[in-house]
């Protein structure tokens, strides 16, 4: 094997690292948002995420069935559809259950662990058990050739892109619009925050499920990399949540930071060693380096 053959390899695996980079960010923002921002553990984050990938499917069945010749354009309607169907499903789940929870951290996580149970049974009873994948649109499919020998998936720059935009559109939301400030000043001082007028109970029940709607477009995107099932968001939770704790509970810079580290490093290694080896590596250095810095690469705010 000659250096530039390696060097492309090299290269398509470690964009193989940037696909999974970009849907474990997606799903992290939406944890550092719930977790990070409000001290609530949500189980079932993985679940909104299926959400999302199930709203794909079922555009692309509809779409299929119904409107044909509108498949090359669905799945864009369709991402805005996931956020839309999981920011209703966690606004109800914090109407009718977590906002009873606040400041009781294990019982949220017992909760939201029967919600997702729950949900993974409705995905079963209402959708099926087997694993579904959405038709595609054609634009989504190829790959695009920089160099001889060096192929990258369309579907992958599609999905950097959307991730991009969406952390943009997180920061900027959280930095620049009103929503933005009642989250930070809800976080910084809740007592306070009530005092100065601001509803800090809508601004929780809106954080919530726009955090859940971002696992719905980490959904969408999952179903360009891999075919969805009733646990498929279970697959990504953990990781999710070691994005988080690993990045700093309440820094969204951490969550980057650390999302890229992890889906990176498993990506490397499991060129070399078996998948679980990998996953045993890249536990191992995160576990080392908590030890050293418990409170994640960045420090992380307590809420008040």
């Amino acid at each position: 094997m000659t250096f530039s053959e390696m060097m492309n390899i090299g290269l398509m695996q470690g964009f193989a690292g940037l696909s999974l980079f970009a849907v474990l960010l997606l799903m992290g923002l939406g944890l550092a948002i719930i977790f990070g921002q409000m001290g609530v553990i949500n189980m079932a984050h993985g679940e909104f995420m299926t959400i999302g990938a199930y709203t794909i499917y079922l555009g692309s069945t509809l779409t299929a069935q119904h409107a044909p010749a509108f498949m090359p354009y669905y799945f864009p309607l369709a991402i805005v559809a996931a956020f839309g169907f999981a920011f209703a499903a966690g606004w109800l789940v914090e109407w009718g259950l977590i906002r009873h929870l606040y400041k009781r951290p294990l019982d949220t996580l017992l909760a939201t662990w029967g919600v997702s149970l729950a949900l993974q049974q409705s995905f079963r009873t209402f959708i099926g058990p087997k694993e579904v994948s959405p038709t595609l649109p054609d634009w989504l499919l190829g790959s695009w050739a920089p160099a001889e020998g060096l192929d990258i998936p369309i579907n992958g720059l599609f999905v950097l892109g959307l991730t991009a935009l969406v952390t943009g559109g997180v920061l900027l939301a959280l930095h620049k619009s009103r929503w933005g400030l009642r989250v930070r000043a809800t976080v910084s001082n809740r007592v306070m925050a009530n005092a100065i007028g601001i509803d800090t109970k809508k601004t929780d029940r809106l954080t919530f499920a726009i955090g859940c709607g971002i696992a719905g477009i980490a959904g969408a995107a999952f179903t360009t990399i891999g075919s969805t099932g009733p646990t498929s968001g279970s697959l990504y939770i953990v990781d999710a949540f070691l994005v988080v704790t690993f990045g700093g509970a309440a820094s969204l810079l951490g969550t980057v930071v650390s999302a890229f580290g992890i889906a990176q490093t498993q990506s490397i290694t499991e060129f070399f060693l078996a998948g679980s080896m990998a996953k045993v590596i890249t536990l191992s250095l995160i576990v080392l380096i908590l030890m050293v810095r418990p409170q994640g690469l960045f420090a992380s705010k307590v809420r008040r």
